[in-house]
This record gives structure tokens, sequence and C-alpha cells, in this order.
């Protein structure tokens, strides 16, 4: 008997009712993916016993060691992921913290490490598609800081005259970069002129496309950015975490940033599961996973937008869409709760010019990592398109509903999640 059933029956019953909703309805949230049986077996590891306040060799008890080694293990191999050698074969000087807990713990992390309370700070405006620690009023990046923000233009794109506007203007102490809900590239290497105009340094959170970023399929962030910052569960497919880089002298005011600054002891369970993550991501075919997940996306928006879906930006270069319902007679939330009737999971989202309130939406956010991972091609990813058109088109329809969960349910049989075989 698993020991979690023998010890907590109804813990155990929920677990294995989500593992049932994994296995037979389709995973389409962006920010969502299946880690392998590997990282899963690390993050459930002896290792959540051990305490280790510190950095290796530095640690503030005693039995660190091993622990010690698996660490350095971690760090080593995400910098052998973002801090690759260029064409001259000189790396860019990032050091990494792989402690941080979470996507926003790194980003508080980054800025505690650079940023006085009242400095100001430039991102992505939230309902545009940034993140919350971007500078969101109900986060501490907002509360904490002179938080201004650029918008997306008519067109749904970044206008960087409009960003070195802004820039020029306001003289933030910090520019942020990334998002939760941009479908279109990065130009790191234009924020990094805006950032260099007004005196400012630079972040890039690149939770969203760091599995992309890894293989070359999205501009790396790492020759321009002053600090890097990413989740590991997204594209990248690892635990549930996040890790923050920085170069040069600053990575020192970093380190002391995550601990003692905001973290206590890091998790080293979960650090481990990061670093078999990122040794999964170092193999050849993590490009074939990725570049899998971008012809998938590719698909899909095409075939939406040719049932007569609007799109934020006409498309998408990543793994995300965002589908914009201002012309439809329900809401992002309706959509939500009727695609989750057919097996399809996503989430709600704001759209530019939201006329809704952050509850409601006019908009859906799909991605297509999870799909990937169980090994959805592109022909499956037209399907998909078809099926989520047809429980959109027909959502008040219990049974069109009900024949478009069977589908779903039966696609899903055929790609089962390999980390739940």
């Amino acid at each position: 008997m698993n020991p979690v059933a023998a010890a907590d029956p109804a813990i155990w019953s929920l677990i294995q009712a989500e593992e049932a909703r994994q296995r037979e309805d389709l995973e389409l949230i962006a920010s969502e993916n299946y880690a392998s049986a590997a990282v899963m077996a690390a993050a459930g590891s002896c290792l959540t016993n051990k305490y280790a306040e510190g950095l290796p060799g530095k640690r503030y008890y005693g039995g660190c060691g091993i622990v010690d080694q698996v660490e350095d293990i971690a760090r080593e191999r995400a910098l052998a992921l973002f801090d690759a050698p260029d064409g001259n074969g000189a790396r860019h000087g990032m050091g990494v913290n792989v402690q941080p807990h979470s996507g926003a713990q790194a980003n508080a992390a980054v800025y505690l490490s650079c940023l006085k309370p009242g400095d100001c700070l430039l991102g992505l405006d939230l309902s545009n598609g940034g993140h919350l620690t971007h500078g969101s009023p109900a986060n501490s990046s907002g509360k904490l800081y002179r938080a201004v923000h650029y918008k997306v233009d008519s067109t749904g794109r970044i206008d960087m005259n409009v960003v070195r506007e802004i820039a020029l203007r306001e003289r933030p102490r910090v520019i942020v970069t990334g998002a939760s809900a941009y479908p279109r590239l990065w130009d790191f290497a234009a924020f990094r002129s805006v950032a260099d105009e007004v005196g400012a340094l630079l972040l890039a959170d690149i939770a969203h496309v760091a599995g992309l970023v890894a293989v070359g399929l999205h501009p790396s962030p790492v020759p321009h950015c002053d600090y890097v910052t990413t989740t590991t569960h997204k594209t990248l497919r690892g635990p549930r975490g996040g890790i923050a880089m920085a170069k040069g002298d600053a990575m020192k005011a970093l380190n002391s940033a995550v601990f003692p600054g905001s973290q206590g002891g890091p998790l080293m369970h979960i650090i481990a599961a990061k670093a078999v993550a990122f040794g999964e991501a170092l193999r050849p075919e993590f490009r074939a996973y990725q570049q899998q997940v971008l012809d998938n996306a590719q698909a899909m928006a095409t075939r939406l937008q040719e049932r007569g879906f609007a799109l934020v930006s006409g498309g998408t270069d990543n793994h995300l869409m965002l589908m914009d319902l201002s012309d439809k007679p329900y809401s992002g939330k309706d959509a939500e709760e009727a695609l989750g009737r057919a097996g399809i999971t996503v989430n709600k989202n704001t759209v530019p010019n939201e006329k809704r309130s952050p509850f409601v939406t006019s908009g859906i956010r799909l991605g297509t990592p999870a799909m990937t991972t169980r090994g959805c091609v592109t022909a499956d990813a037209v399907r998909i398109a078809d099926l989520i058109a047809d429980a959109l088109d027909h959502r008040e329809d219990a049974d069109r509903i009900g024949r478009v969960k069977a589908e779903i349910h039966a696609l899903c049989a055929v790609h089962p999640v390999p980390g739940l075989v």
C-alpha cells in the first residue's frame, strides 16, 4: 500500500483524483507542464529532511557535504543552459542562485538587491500581459517601489519608442522585461539600449519562455541584461520553483537578498529536482520538444483564427496565445467554464483595453507545453483547436459538450502523461 494511503486516506484519495484529472483532461494552461518521473522522484526524496541555510561551502548547519554537491550540480547545469559560451567561446559572466522557491521570490530578491523603497520600477502593465511581480499595486513590487508601466499598442505588440519615452520621463532604476501573457518575442537588445540611455538596470523575467531560450528558439537575454530570473516548471518542465541570475559583483548582493534577505532554508529536495530537470533540458531531445511546442502553437493559432477567433497580436511567436473574446457574447470566465466541462483546462485572462473585471475578463490564455509533453503533434493541435471552437460555439449544448469531452478523453488516452505512466 502507498504510504500516503496508509497514513492519510483523505489526502490519498484527493491525490488519486488529481492524477485522474491530469490523465483524462487536456492541460492547456500556458504556465503548466508535466514533470518527468525522475523530477518528481527527486522532489519527493529524503533531501526534504535536510536544513541547509546559506550557500555550498558556507552553510549555517553541519552535515551539508552531500547537499552542497547537489546544489553545485544544479548551479553548473543552470549556467550551462543559460550562460552558454557565445560564438567566441566566452561566457557573459552570469552567476546563479537556485534557491528561490518561486519566480515571484526570484524577482523580489532581485529588487531587494538593487532597489531602495520608493525607487522607480518600469514593467509591462498587468492587464496587457505583464506579471503581478512587475509592479502591480496588489504585489509587494507595487507597494515598496514606485511602479510605472508600458503597454502594448493597437497591434498587441510592444512599441519600443513608447517604452523609451516612458523611461526618459520616469527615469526608472530598473526596467523589467517579460510577461505572463505576451505571445511575441522580446527584443532584449532594444531594451538594453533604452536602459543604457536612462542609466537603468535591466531585468529579464523569462519564466514563460525559459525552455525556448535554453535551446536557442527564443532570443537570449543573457548578453543584454544585468539580471535574469525564471521559474523552473513551465517550458523548462521541472519542479515548481525559481532561479535568479546576475552578472559580476551584483551576484553577491543577490545571494544575500535570497538568504537571509527574503528566504530561510532552501528546499534541497526541490533543488535536486531542478538539477534533474536542467540535466534533461541539456539533452538533444529537449530541443526537439521545444520546436514541437512552437509548431503546435502555430498550428493551433492558425486554426483558431480560421474558426473566427481573434488572437491578441494576430498570432504567436512562442508557446502561448491569447484569445480575445471581446466581440463574443460570453466572457473569459464563461469560456473557461465551458471548456472545463469539455475536459479542456485553460485560464481566463485579461486582454488589452479590457472592459471587464480581472475576475471575469474578456480573454482566455492557451499554451502548448503540456500537450506537447504528452506527445501531441501539429495534426493534434489543429484538431484540438477545432474542439475548442466547437465547445465555445455550442457552450450551452450539453450533448455537444459531452461529445467534445469524449473526444478529448480519447485523445488523452492515446497520448498519456509520461510521468504518470
